[in-house]
Parts: C-alpha cells; structure tokens; sequence
C-alpha cells in the first residue's frame, strides 16, 4: 500500500513547510526540500541521499518516483499526496509533481577535491541574495570549475531560493564554505594564486594570465570585498567599465572573468 496525506494539518505536512522556510530547521535537522524532476535528478547524480519522496500522480507515474528511491543504497520512502495538500508545498506553478526530502553534505574545504594541477576556482565572499548565489552556480556549472566558495556566507545553500535560481546547479557544483582567513590559508596551502576583482590599484582582467592554478574572487556590488582579501591577493583585476556607473551585478563581473579564464586555458591547450 501506498501511504497517502490528504490533509494540510498533517504533521508532516508542516514538517515540510518548516524545512522550507526556516534555515535554523535544515541545519538542526541535516535536510532540505528539493522540488522539481530535473532539480531531483541532478541532486542523485550529484550523490545526494532522498530521505522522503512526495509525489503527485496525477502529474508524474508512481514507477519513476521509485526509480528515483531505489538510485541509493538508502532507498527513499515514497507518500502520495493529493491536489491541494501539493499546491501548499509547490514554489513553483508550473508544477513537475515531485518534491523530495535529502540530506544535506558538509560543505568543509578539506573537502574539496581538486583534481586539476590548474584549478580554477570562483570565490564570492557574503553574497546574500539567492538569486545572485544561484546565478553564480550556473556560471560555474556552465564554464566547469573546479570548486566554488562562498566565503562568510549569509545565506543557507539550501534555501529553496536558492535551488531555484541555480536550476539545480548546487548540485552540481563542488562548494565549500567558510571564513575568508581559511579560505585565503587553504587558497596557499594549494598555492592557487589569488585574483581579486577591487577597483583599487586594480589591472585590467584581460593582462592578467589565468592558466595557471586561480581563485577569482568576488565581492557584494554594495561594498565590494574585505580588505583582507584585498592584502592577500595576488593581482587585484578590474574590468573596465565605459559608462556612468562604476560596478555591475556580481554575477555577470565573475562571468566574464570566469570566461575569460576559460578562453585563455583553451587557446593555450
């Protein structure tokens, strides 16, 4: 039998909502919420655990909710929910009748396997706004580096907002996080050299050579990065802006540098 909720006060049911919307509850509990059939299938691919399964039948088939538990050696429990009770917990309108529990990974440097002799990292240190942290991981994703770090961070990873603005390219990604004094320390016991995107006593990004092992790291548009990151930097880069304003969105300056990276890396190979 098929265990089914057709309520909104179920308990579980406020569980789920919990998770959602507070962070406090994610970390107390080591899980998240994940909605979406693509979200789901990059979360397995990327070796994350389902812990629970929900799903609308009317909008996807009970056997590929069952491929996607039996993927672990953990298999998920599955629950069927009905119309009203999925729209509660849904984000999105244009539902894909899934959503799933999982157990979130420690995020800690060591962790971090940098397999390259030249890795190319992308750092953003207290980004706040999901959808800048979302778009920085499809960035990442689409230019393949090697690792990304978030430094001092203020946001959960696991914020649903966050999951919906990457399109699942926390999944993805390899991430770490922590303080901006460890990351520099890790960054020079990898000796990976630092470029620091600053306006001040900055040189163009593109005479700048990124083949070789590279961190480019990336501050809030509101106040840029820390001077500690500043001191310890390698190069500070700048990209040239020729209109009035003097700093864009962060996720279009780590584009473009991070592309640039890739450019060079691919002309020299």
């Amino acid at each position: 039998m098929i265990r089914k909720i057709t309520s909104i006060q179920n308990k579980e049911i406020k569980w789920l909502l919990q998770l959602q919307e507070k962070s406090r509850n994610r970390r107390k509990e080591g899980v998240f919420v994940i909605e979406g059939q693509r979200e789901i299938e990059l979360a397995l691919k990327g070796n994350y655990i389902p812990v629970q399964l929900y799903y609308l039948p009317e909008k996807i088939e009970f056997d590929k909710v069952l491929a996607y538990s039996k993927i672990t050696d953990d298999p998920a429990a599955i629950t069927e929910l009905n119309q009203e009770v999925y729209e509660k917990l849904a984000y999105r309108s244009s539902t894909e009748g899934i959503i799933g529990v999982f157990k979130s990974k420690n995020h800690e440097l060591d962790d971090l396997e940098l397999n390259s002799e030249s890795p190319l990292i992308l750092i953003a240190e207290a980004p706040e706004k999901p959808g800048n942290i979302g778009a920085l991981l499809r960035t990442a994703d689409a230019a393949a580096v090697d690792a990304v770090i978030i430094a001092n961070p203020k946001t959960d990873l696991y914020n649903p907002n966050i999951i919906r603005s990457s399109v699942g390219c926390i999944f993805t990604n390899q991430i770490a996080t922590g303080s901006t004094t460890e990351i520099i320390s890790y960054l020079k016991r990898q000796n990976v050299n630092i470029y620091t995107a600053a306006l001040q006593a900055s040189e163009n990004y593109y005479d700048i050579d990124f083949t070789e092992a590279s961190a480019i790291v990336v501050g809030t548009e509101a106040t840029g990065l820390s001077d500690e990151w500043i001191e310890n930097a390698d190069r500070n880069i700048i990209i040239p802006m020729h209109g009035e304003i003097d700093s864009m969105n962060v996720s279009v300056a780590a584009g473009i540098l991070i592309f640039e990276a890739k450019r060079q890396r691919i002309t020299r190979a």
